[in-house]
């Protein structure tokens, strides 16, 4: 988790704490029917969690699932997101793949600028 502020427009981050992802059990998105950017995070105890916006804690949610998926295929339990956009298919629906791709990357570099500017409670 990175804390991020401005001081004197210089922008500071500071690594507040760390986790493998391997210890994380369950990800609640605590509402899916709410659009809320709040969402708790279960470790040996529970983390509440405030992303910059709804969409970004779903692309967090999605990043996650992704990771699991491709480096320790355990079963992680996403609970009180909608499965729509959880689904990364249901996204990027196109039969032109190279706008597929363009899309795809200025998508994931903009969630990773709103990732990275997500105030810490």
């Amino acid at each position: 988790m990175v804390k991020h502020w401005r001081v004197n427009r210089e922008e500071k981050y500071e690594i507040v704490e760390k986790w493998f992802l391997k210890d994380l059990e369950i990800i609640d998105g605590k509402e899916a029917d709410t659009d809320n950017p709040y969402f708790d995070m279960h470790f040996h105890k529970v983390y509440n969690m405030e992303a910059y916006s709804c969409a970004s804690k779903y692309t967090f949610a999605r990043t996650l699932s992704n990771l699991n998926a491709m480096y320790l295929k355990k079963d992680l339990k996403i609970v009180n997101f909608d499965d729509t956009y959880l689904n990364d298919d249901s996204i990027w629906s196109s039969s032109n793949r190279d706008c597929l791709v363009v899309m795809r990357i200025c998508f994931y570099a903009s969630n990773l600028l709103c990732l990275s500017l997500c105030p810490l409670s």
